[in-house]
């Protein structure tokens, strides 16, 4: 029997994976009802920019819209912004405004939240960085160049203290691990990372414990398990993201850190499909469920699960994700899960930010960096991709080195 085509497609989320999803689905040529609903007061806008330029420049936010205002009606996209879903039925979804929204199919892009600090509650000129309204208070923060003081020391936390030593802050960041990007980068490179920082001024201490976090008068006392203090008039709290599965959990889905789905998007209900930062998907580089917090990622899937949401498609998701993250002029691209290679194979310079490298796990490819090498990356990912060990594709330069 021949699938019925859907009349009416649902998607929760606003992000680049919801968003790309319903202009893909225009793309693909269905041509009925596509509801485009996210919580937020803003149109669809890039994250990327809220760590660096846009907290940088007091820029406006339509500078971060990923697309003109004038799209949605063009595509004959319904966007509902402001508009928070508060139940999830079979074949409805249910508004804060007490309406339902009839769907035959559900895409649920619902990204995360920043995750926080019990011992940052009710305490003012603490901040997290997740969203467009964050990036206004952090940055009014900041402007004076009073000192701050960042807790984790992942993309978020980094790019953020690289962006407030532009703006002429003092900067101190706290890293629980006993380095930082545990979850990005093998350790090599991590250490490179730090040092670039401390180079930059930037004093970075790691294997702390924060217990408490205190105002004193004008400023905000953190201290640690030791009973190290560290004081700063402003702290963004940068410790990642928690899935945003609540809808997902009231449907009775299956959860496994997100949203559990088969390699076309599908969940564990009929009609229902996840994509982006909140589904935990089959990773062909590792062979086995991953959540995967990249904007590429989250732009590739969206588009492939909303592919797969129309009759007769079943093309299962096997992009290889990538992304990259800007640090005082040093763009660092990378690929695959070198967080979890146990060798490194570099052409080129580590310390310098010049080189290429590619990154194994069990003698297999599971990974690429690269550091002003773009094509050396293209290669990179082209080689990850296919699954292949390829040392041709590095010079008689090459140093090998364990990455535990």
């Amino acid at each position: 029997m021949s699938e019925i085509l859907p009349r009416t497609i649902a998607i929760v989320g606003t992000g680049v994976a919801g968003t790309t999803a319903a202009l893909t689905l225009r793309k693909e040529g269905f041509g009925g009802r596509i509801v485009l609903i996210g919580d937020e007061p803003e149109e669809p806008y890039q994250r990327p920019p809220l760590s660096k330029n846009m907290l940088r420049h007091s820029a406006r936010p339509e500078a971060a819209r990923l697309k003109p205002t004038s799209t949605w009606a063009e595509q004959d996209i319904e966007l509902l912004t402001g508009t928070k879903v508060t139940g999830l039925d079979a074949d409805a979804l249910r508004l804060a405004d007490g309406s339902q929204l009839p769907y035959d199919r559900l895409l649920l892009a619902t990204g995360g939240r920043a995750r926080t600090l019990p011992q940052a509650v009710g305490l003012d000129h603490v901040h997290t960085l997740r969203t467009l309204g964050d990036v206004a208070a952090l940055r009014a923060d900041l402007q004076p160049g009073g000192p701050l003081l960042v807790v984790g020391a992942g993309l978020v936390g980094l790019e953020v203290a690289a962006t407030a030593r532009a703006m002429g802050c003092q900067v101190t960041v706290l890293e629980s691990s006993l380095q930082p990007l545990g979850r990005v980068l093998p350790a090599r490179l991590r250490q490179e990372v730090m040092e670039l920082h401390r180079a930059h001024g930037v004093r970075i201490h790691t294997d702390v414990r924060l217990e408490r976090l205190d105002r004193h008068g004008d400023t905000l006392v953190a201290t640690d398990h030791e009973g190290t203090l560290w004081e700063a008039q402003t702290v963004l709290v940068a410790v990642g993201m928690t899935p945003e599965t609540t809808l997902a959990r009231q449907a009775g889905l299956d959860l496994a850190d997100g949203i559990v789905v088969d390699a076309y998007g599908t969940t564990s209900a009929p009609h229902i499909y996840a994509a982006g930062d909140v589904a935990c998907h089959p990773d062909a580089i590792l062979r086995q469920r991953v959540r995967i917090e990249q904007w590429n990622h989250a732009q590739e899937h969206g588009a492939a699960v909303a592919v797969n949401m129309l009759p007769g498609n079943h093309r299962p998701y096997d992009a290889v994700p990538w992304g990259w993250t800007n640090q005082y002029g040093v763009n660092l691209q990378i690929c695959g899960h070198p967080a979890q290679a146990d060798e490194l194979i570099v052409q080129g310079g580590l310390t310098d930010f010049d080189f290429a490298a590619a990154a194994y796990r069990s003698g297999r490819l599971i990974g690429g960096i690269a550091a002003g090498r773009p094509v050396d990356f293209r290669a990179l990912r082209r080689l990850v991709a296919e699954h292949s060990r390829d040392d041709g594709l590095l010079t008689a330069e090459t140093d090998r080195g364990a990455c535990p």
